[in-house]
Parts: C-alpha cells; structure tokens; sequence
C-alpha cells in the first residue's frame, strides 16, 4: 500500500503554489492523492490520512519562511499510516521544491502550526469517505448528528454518540439536524467557550448549509423550553445528572522548557542517538555535515537535517523521529517536524539562544542604526506601524511626561528639573501622553531599580493600577527593569537618563553624596544613551566607553581608546546633570596619577574592541495564556491575524526584544496575573531569555503602534463593529423561531429517533398531530428514551407541511421566482411538487384567494387544478 502510494506521480494534482490561496488539502483514497473541495476543509475521516500544504502568502511575511507540509493521519486509520510519512512527505518534498518544512500529525493532537489553519475549527467526522466528491455534501438536509466542541483558541468538534451520555457540564455540544443546529451549552462551560462554539456553529451552517439552517442556542434548559423538546425528541428523556467534563492533559511551560539535543549517525549497520547539550543551546552546535534530533520535553521532537547530508539520511528523518518517541516511551502521536539547514520554523530558532539566518549574518545593522538612517516623524510612524513596532517607538517621543516616585507606598511627583534621574533601590511611574489619529493616547512605564525592595515593587504596581482606573483603563503599561530601557523610555529624556546607586539626586534625602563616585556612559544617539553609576574603581572601566569620574573639588571625562565622536558629543551634554564640579578631559594612557588615586590605584579592566551587535533572527509569536485547570499554558497560533484577538482572551505576543500582554475587554478579571505570566514565560523560557526584557500590558481598544506594527493588517474599528456573543445569539433569527416552524422541520426531515408514546412531550404530540392529512408514507421510529422494541407509526404527512419551513412561517420567496417556472429554473432547496408553499402567507392569500388551511383542506384533486391555472404545477 505504502509502496504504491509513494511511487504514485504526486505532480498530478499538484497546485500551482504561487497561487493566491495558502492552503491546499489532499485525502489519500485508494492509494491516490484527490483534492479536497475548499468547503470541506476542516473536516478529517477519522478512517483516512491527508497531506495539508500551507504557502505564506501574507504581504509581510519574513522573507525565507519555509512552506509547511503536514501528513496527518486519523485514530483509525490502519496502522501501516502510522510509518507512512516518511516515504510520502520525501517524495512530495521532492515534486514541490523550495524550502519545505515537513510535520507528523496525529487526529486529536495536532501542532499549533496545523490547527492554526483552520480559525472556525476543525470537525473530526466518524468512518471513511467512499467518494472524495461527496467529502462534505452542501445543502443537504436529512441529517442526525452531535458534535462535541471543545477547546480554546483552537476549536475541535468530534463527532459522538447521539445520546445524553455524551453530555458533560463544561463543555459545548452540537446537536445538528440539518436546518435546525442546536448548541447546547454546559452550565459550567465559560463564556469564552460559548463564544467559539456560536463561531462554529454559524461556520457550519455558512459552509454546509449556505446560511440556510438556523441556528438555536440553549445557555439556561429553563428558559429554553420549546428547544429542550427538540432534543429530546431526538435524544429521549434525560435520566440522571450530567458528568463532569473530563480533564484535558496540557503541556505546560516547564514541560516546554526541557530541552536535550542530540546527534544522530549511522555506525556500520547501528543507529547512534548521542546527546549533545541542554538548554540553552548554540546555534553552532548545529554542524551542515550531520542530522540532529531535538527533544523539547516530549512536547515536540525535531528533526534538523544538515545541508551536506545524503538523500538517504534525509529520507529516514521521519522513520528514527517514530524510533526515538518509541525508545523514549513517548506516546505515538507525539508531534514531529522535519526541517533542513536555513529551512527552521519559527518555533525551533526560538529554543536557541540566538539566530542568525542566512539572510542575516552579514548585517550588522541593529534597530538604532535603522532609527538613524530613518528620518524620525511622528506621521510615519502612525502611518507605518511596522516601522513602530522594529523600532519600538510609539512616536518621535516629543509629547508631554509626568514623573512619579514610589515613596512610602505612595507616588510622590518628581520636579520636572529631576526628570530623567533615578535611583537603583527606587521604583517609578512614567506616564507619556501623546496624539494620534486626533486622540490622546497614553503610555504609562512603571521603571523598577534592581535594589527596591519587593514591598516597593508592590506598591508600584497598585499606584499603577490606581492611575489606570483614573483614565478608565485607557493606559498602555510597560513594565521597565534597570538597565532594559527600551528606546522609546530614553528617547523621552531626550538622551539624559542617570542612574545613582542609593538615594541620590532629588531623593537625596538629607544623605552626603559619596566622595568619589563613577558614571558609565553608554549611547550614541538621544534614542539609545544611558548613565548608569557603577562601583568607583579602576575594573569598572571599558576601552569602549565614556566614564566621567567624580571627586570633591573635580570632576574627570575620560574617553577611551575605542569611543567614537557621537559618544564623546552625547557625554559632555551630561556633564553638567551629574557634577557642577570644574571638568578634565582625560584619553585613556593619558590618565593623571590623582585620577588612579581616587579609583584606588590601577587595575585590568576590559580593553577588547566590542563584538559587534548580534543581529537574531526570530520572529514574533503569539500565544493564548490559560491557566484555568492549573499551571500557565500557553497554546501558540502561528500565521497570526488581528482576527485572531477575541474579547475573551488574554493573548502574549513575543516580540523577542519586549513580551506584550494584550487583553480582551472581557477578560479584565486575568489582569492582576497577565504580567505574572509575562514573567514565567520568561523565566520558563528554554532559549533562557533575561527575566529583564520589557513586559507591556495593552488592552482591547487601546493598542498602541509598537504592538499592531507586528500585525499583518490592523482595523482600528473592528472592536466597534463587533457584537458580543450575546448580541450574536439574541439577533440570530433561530432564536426567536416558532415552535410550529421547528415542529415542521422534525416533520418534514423524518428524524430517525422520537420518544416513545408513553414518554412523548407536548411538542412531539403536536408534531404527531400535524401529519394528518397523509400521503402514503411510513415513519419508522427509533428506539425509546430507555431500552425497548422498535415501533413504527403509520401516518400521513400532510403534503403543504413536507415541503418547507417556509409554508409555516409569515415570510417566503418572491411569487416572480416560484410561478410558471420549471424545475430546474428554481431557487436552490425548492421541491417542485410544492412550490406554493414557499409563498409568504399575504403572496398566498392574494394569488389563491384563500388561506393555506383552507387551501389543503380541500381535496387533492382541486389543488392540482387550481396549481395549473396558477403556474405553480
């Protein structure tokens, strides 16, 4: 099987991948490869495989960013498509060429990448498919099945046993009945849940159904009595009291963070696994003559293939990925990626310390050297919101800054003359008001010194708070450590930002100033300088750098040997800030010997010329944070959108130089935590990330240009036109449905499974009572809510009620589009032997004379006649 399907020409069929769609899906049926029709993809034959192609095709996509090719294999689907990857995906890799990364997944445990595709989620349908044209079967009505819809960003909906016993508290069920979908929701499912179950929901209908079926939702069985009857006509009475939803086992961040690399090579006729090194790991360790395999805690195993490895070693990748998982006791569906050398995903560079791609060794450009080449203006950084976000500047820092102390548990305001000076043992708010697009914007960075105190460090997060409920959450907040300053924070001090070690400066506080003290100077520019005070002595220095050392009655500038002219012109302008002592400049070699005397005699201090800045090529993620069962997980969704931010969520964006935490308006109940998970993020981090990067909390409706740069496109008045799930359900026209109209349906669609005679509920009599006029037809009845022999009713349906929901119901079609036309000339759904029915009760009344009871009333014979002089025979 595997054979033929491997030597089968995977050309044919093949899409033309520069084509404007990104996704393209094939189902392995008969040993062939046959195209899935784009209004079935989200739906997998559990009894099938399928290969998923996925091809970037965003405008602002990283150039080099390999395509990703899945092979994804169903809980039933024979075990020989377990081993089958490998082969297949090689030779698939072959016919399409270019930079390809290749994924093993499993149905139930598929990778973020792979179940990012698929927004409205993905729906797992029981048994095989005995013909690819007939995958998913549009406007077809006669359908009886229960989903089970679970999960967070990404959604998943199993199809399971049409019973009670399916039901559980938490979760969200689907009760589909061809043009009646009910979602019933549990009484402990979240609000969040219900949401993106509503979102599935309606994606069914639009894709299966047209928009034709409607839609009915069950949050209280109380209050919805009259679809509560609807189930259990389906599903018969309820006994008993629904489970509990079993616990989902999620990966968190420490599992993530355990990371071993090994090397893999083939002794004489033995496989090798030798291990390497832990996180966190150097990107040198890789070498392009070997193959790697990296575990990340079982989570993910990789597979890293480099570019002077033979096709033999690249074609078993797959087969010793499977002989790993089984030697480590890992579970069979444990996810695998197979990449080559310069073809890595996003998520394996982020396990290293650093990167640098192909594309990236030779610059030596970093974000500041952009800023200078860039002429800085506020328009061009509204207008280019890309441009913000790399250079992490909300705008050209020249609106308005008020400054705040942490004293006493209170915030005590900073003399504008004082702005700029900090101590190291003290926290602060800096709060940044600007304009754009007319409206006033507001950036609040709560500073933190490495020596406060952790009672300081609480008392800056509650002021924080109390000045953000004074602009009624308005404010952005940017969590800022010492020494971390982003450049937007020194930008504001144009340049003049200095850091005393203790209580110096304007929190003085009656405390002597120490008799030598020592600055280190570091910036070129008023977007990248910084004075930070250091221990005042001779091992402080740096050949690098511009110190200015501090006596009594002088003060020294020295230049070392390796400053440039910018650095030199940025230290004289800070001068006067830190001393009003007389100055000396002083070269390095030419030091006077009072200068040795005050740092306490010579001693080495680093001389080397500085590396140049490395340049890591990683780019940004974005995960959901959840932490409702336990510890923080986060669930990543790759190829990200702005459609991607819910109400319900708290989302991080890592950004590699600086963690955003963005909330949905609905979700102000996680803000005391979201930056707590920033941090352990950091902290769990394998690539061991410095607990120091900048962590910014920003709100729904409040997002600055720094976070939506990194989004491909942003609406700033999506959240406006956007309806909350309550407006979603009250406005949906299945919610304010008549009975008689749902009656009809269960009628006209000959349901499989009805209640038995003795157990039927007021509305399956009603149903039964509507079926008197009959055409000669049987209804075979299912089995009865609790054990028992099958029955069948004789009974009639009346004609005018089989045809449509539309007989029943005030509105219909135009009577230009059902008289005098022939079958095949009618709109989609209508049944020719009824056309009439489909008229709106007034269209009825004024073409036939009559109303529609009287008009079936009569005998058949005349609503024959009357339909031929009227057109609708």
């Amino acid at each position: 099987c595997l054979q033929s399907l491997c030597g089968m020409d995977t050309r044919r069929g093949l899409p033309d991948i520069e084509s404007h769609r990104d996704l393209h899906i094939w189902i392995i049926e008969n040993l062939q490869m046959v195209p899935v029709p784009e209004p079935a993809y989200g739906n997998f034959f559990e009894k099938h495989c399928y290969i998923v192609l996925h091809v970037p095709q965003s405008p602002k996509a990283t150039p080099g960013v390999p395509r990703d090719l899945h092979y994804w294999v169903g809980k039933t689907a024979g075990v020989g498509a377990q081993g089958a990857p490998g082969s297949v995906m090689q030779h698939l890799k072959a016919a399409l060429g270019g930079a390809i990364v290749q994924h093993r997944e499993v149905q139930g445990h598929e990778s973020a990448c792979f179940r990012s595709y698929f927004r409205s989620g993905i729906i797992y349908r029981k048994g095989g498919l005995a013909s690819a044209l007939k995958h998913v079967e549009t406007n077809v009505y006669n359908i009886q099945r229960l989903l089970h819809i679970r999960g967070g960003k990404h959604l998943s909906a199993t199809e399971v046993e049409l019973s009670w016993h399916s039901f559980n508290k938490s979760d969200v069920f689907l009760l589909d009945l061809g043009r009646i979908l009910i979602q019933w929701n549990g009484p402990k499912a979240s609000a969040a849940r219900k949401a993106r179950g509503l979102f599935l929901s309606h994606s069914l209908r639009d894709r299966e159904r047209g928009g034709r079926a409607q839609v009915s939702v069950v949050d209280d069985e109380a209050e919805a009595t009259d679809l509560m009857e609807i189930m259990e006509v389906v599903l018969g009475r309820r006994v008993g009291n629904l489970r509990d939803a079993m616990p989902s086992k999620r990966v968190n961040q420490l599992q993530k963070a355990n990371v071993h690399l090994y090397q893999v090579c083939q002794k004489s006729m033995d496989l090798v696994v030798q291990e390497l090194s832990i996180c966190p790991l150097a990107q040198d360790l890789l070498q392009e003559e070997n193959c790697y395999i990296l575990d990340q805690g079982g989570f993910t195993v990789y597979v890293w293939q480099g570019r002077l490895t033979s096709l033999q070693e690249r074609g078993a990748a797959f087969k010793r990925a499977l002989s790993f998982i089984q030697a480590k006791g890992y579970p069979s569906y444990t996810s695998v990626e197979v990449m080559d050398d310069g073809a890595e995903s996003a998520g394996f560079k982020q396990l290293f310390r650093s990167w640098s791609g192909p594309q990236r060794k030779n610059k030596n450009l970093s974000g500041m050297g952009k800023l200078l080449q860039v002429k800085l203006d506020v328009g061009k950084l509204h207008s280019q919101p890309e441009l913000a976000a790399q250079l992490r500047m909300v705008d050209d820092a020249s609106g308005s800054v008020q400054m705040w102390c942490i004293q006493a548990s209170r915030r005590q305001p900073v003399d504008r003359k004082h702005h700029g000076q900090l101590c190291a043992d003290s926290c602060y708010l800096v709060l940044y008001a600007y304009q754009k697009m007319g409206l006033g914007q507001h950036v609040l960075y709560l500073w933190q010194g490495l020596q406060a105190t952790a009672h300081e460090i609480r008392a800056l997060r509650g002021n924080a708070q109390e000045l953000d409920l004074w602009y009624r959450g308005a404010l952005v907040q940017e969590h800022v450590t010492m020494g971390s300053e982003p450049p937007h924070f020194l930008a504001i001090f144009q340049g003049r930002l200095v850091i005393f070690q203790g209580r110096r400066g304007h929190s003085r506080n009656g405390q002597p100033a120490p008799a030598v003290s020592l600055f280190h100077i570091q910036g070129t520019n008023s977007y990248n300088s910084r004075t930070l005070e250091v221990p005042a002595r001779a091992s402080a220095l740096n050949s690098n750098d511009v110190f200015l050392l501090v006596t009594a009655n002088l003060c020294y500038l020295w230049f070392g040997k390796g400053c440039s002219g910018d650095q030199r012109e940025m230290a004289r302008a800070l001068v006067t800030i830190i001393s009003k002592e007389d100055m000396e400049i002083v070269l390095e070699g030419q030091e006077p010997p009072d200068f040795w005397e005050a740092l306490g005699g010579r001693a080495p201090y680093p001389s080397n010329k500085r590396p140049p800045e490395d340049v890591s090529d990683f780019q940004p993620r974005l995960f959901e944070c959840s932490c409702q069962t336990g510890p923080l997980v986060l669930t990543e969704v790759v190829f990200f959108s702005q459609e991607d931010l819910d109400t319900y969520d708290v989302m991080l964006l890592d950004a590699w130089q600086e963690i955003f935490l963005w909330l949905g308006a609905a979700a102000s109940e996680w803000k005391q935590e979201a930056v707590a998970w920033g941090q352990e993020y950091l902290k769990t981090h394998p690539a061991g990330r410095s607990p120091a990067t900048p962590i910014i909390l920003v709100k729904q409706g409040h997002e600055p240009p720094t976070f939506t740069g990194w989004f491909c496109t942003w609406d700033p008045y999506k959240w406006s036109n956007t309806q909350s799930y309550e407006e979603v359900v009250e406005g949906d026209p299945g919610a304010v449905s008549t009975i008689s109209e749902i009656t009809a349906e269960i009628v006209n669609f000959r349901l499989s499974r009805w209640p038995g005679n003795d157990r039927a509920g007021p509305l399956a009599l009603r149903a039964l009572k509507n079926c008197e006029d009959s055409s000669e037809s049987e209804l075979e009845l299912g089995p009865r809510a609790g054990p028992g022999s099958r029955s069948t009713i004789s009974s009639a349906s009346s004609s005018s009620y089989q045809s449509s929901p539309r007989s029943l119901g005030s509105g219909g079609l135009p009577r230009e589009q059902l008289m005098h036309q022939a079958a095949e000339d009618l709109p989609e759904g209508v049944d020719p032997a009824h056309k009439e029915a489909y008229l709106s009760d007034s269209d009825f009344q004024d073409i036939f004379g009559k109303s529609k009871e009287e008009f079936y009333s009569m005998a058949k014979w005349r609503q024959q006649e009357e339909k031929k002089q009227l057109g609708f025979f």
